[in-house]
């Protein structure tokens, strides 16, 4: 007799799932007399279905699911084709967010929760939250404490509508605050930090400047800045004066302002890969197997260059 029932639900949910692949409406009062049986069983079958289709989009990356057409008084199933995160890409994703340290803990807990409870079927959810739970116990947030996540979506704006913004910016040499007129081209990240990079529009601040008709933006911690203020004015750089963002990150280190310039050094180290990867702009000139040396150079942005060579040691020997 159970063999039988689970026949007539097999059977059933073959049925409706088939009707919903070839774009029919599945109607519950013509299901139930179509397989004998009352509207609950069918809704409890498109509940099956959902949850099955569900199973599948953490495996196939595509997200189906089973809508009620009001108009069509029916259900019919909506195919959306785009790629969802798979179970694997969420988890590098909350391990990556873990590591950048870059956020307090309340804001850090608040995205991984909505990152797990979205992208991952609830089947599988406890098993990345438990993956990840010892290091998000014991999570370091950063000394600052700033909470700045409203403030990058406003300076984000800022940059993409061209508004001039005014800041208080609390240095890092000194702690003083000083105030900065700007026109904000981009946002980035580098180890631990968000950065704003942004013109100075105010020609006797530029005036203090060693470089005072430097051609690059000026770089600013995002906790750093006190107040900011979106004005109503707007800003235009010329196409082939554009800013490019992917240009500039491949040329700055350590987020430290500076000259363009291009580096020339040996490298005697175990990896090259780290170094071509820590420097995109980096090219091998020359490599002797015999004393498995390498000749790269490199076009840079900035000071943190000579940070990152005196950190790599007896490794890295600058050529003048």
């Amino acid at each position: 007799m159970e063999e039988e029932v689970r026949s007539d639900k097999i059977e059933r949910i073959l049925g409706i799932y088939t009707k919903l692949v070839s774009g029919d409406i599945v109607n519950k009062t013509q299901e139930a007399l179509r397989f004998h049986v009352n509207e609950r069983s069918i809704q409890r079958d498109i509940d099956d279905i959902r949850m099955y289709l569900d199973e599948e989009a953490s495996r196939t990356g595509f997200m189906n699911t089973v809508i009620y057409d009001r108009e069509k008084k029916g259900y019919r199933l909506e195919q959306i084709y785009r790629m969802k995160l798979s179970n694997g890409e969420v988890l590098a994703l909350c391990k990556i967010l873990l590591d950048s340290r870059a956020f307090v803990k309340e804001d850090m807990t608040g995205m991984l929760d909505k990152l797990i409870s979205n992208c991952v079927p609830k089947t599988n959810q406890q098993l990345v939250q438990d993956l990840i739970k010892n290091e998000e116990f014991h999570y370091v947030e950063p000394r600052h404490k700033s909470k700045f996540i409203d403030t990058i979506w406003e300076l984000g704006q800022a940059c993409h509508s061209g508004n001039i913004i005014e800041v208080d910016y609390k240095r890092i040499k000194d702690h003083s605050v000083v105030t900065r007129r700007l026109k904000p081209v981009a946002i980035m990240f580098s180890e631990y930090y968000f950065y704003l990079t942004a013109f100075i529009d105010d020609p006797n601040v530029r005036s203090d400047f060693d470089e005072k008709d430097d051609p690059f933006p000026t770089i600013y911690r995002i906790d750093r800045i006190q107040k900011l203020t979106v004005t109503g004015e707007k800003f235009h750089i010329p196409y082939r004066d554009r800013f490019e963002e992917g240009e500039f990150r491949k040329r700055i280190q350590f987020m430290y302002g500076g000259k363009l310039q291009r580096v020339k050094f040996l490298y005697r180290g175990p990896d090259i890969d780290a170094v071509l990867d820590r420097l995109p702009t980096a090219q091998v000139l020359d490599y002797d197997e015999e004393s498995h040396t390498y000749t790269v150079t490199a076009e840079v942005f900035g000071k943190g260059i000579d940070m990152w060579i005196r950190s790599q040691g007896d490794y890295v020997e600058v050529v003048h």
